[in-house]
């Protein structure tokens, strides 16, 4: 049954499936690169209590630590706001 949802979506082009041939990894490796950073640099070190303040936490460090504070090599060595708005300065120029 959910399979026909799924289906029906794509025959109304609201979504476009996207695969590549299999052993094909470059469709996950940002993916991939971002849960592994999240897992060693936050999750691990954590003393998880409750599912809410695994969420919360989460939240917290994608926010505060992964978005505003840490340098991304692919971007440059910016951050992912610093990044995002040298590029809003460009468009808008």
């Amino acid at each position: 049954m959910k399979n026909n949802g799924i289906r029906a979506i794509r025959t109304k082009k609201l979504v476009i499936r996207s695969m590549s041939r299999k052993g094909n990894c470059w469709d996950n490796a940002v993916a991939e690169s971002f849960f592994k950073t999240l897992k060693v640099e936050h999750v691990y070190r954590q003393h998880i209590q409750t599912k809410q303040q695994t969420e919360i936490g989460i939240f917290q460090w994608i926010e505060t630590w992964y978005n505003r504070q840490r340098r991304h090599s692919a971007l440059g060595k910016l951050t992912i706001c610093e990044f995002n708005n040298l590029n809003n300065i460009k468009n808008v120029a």
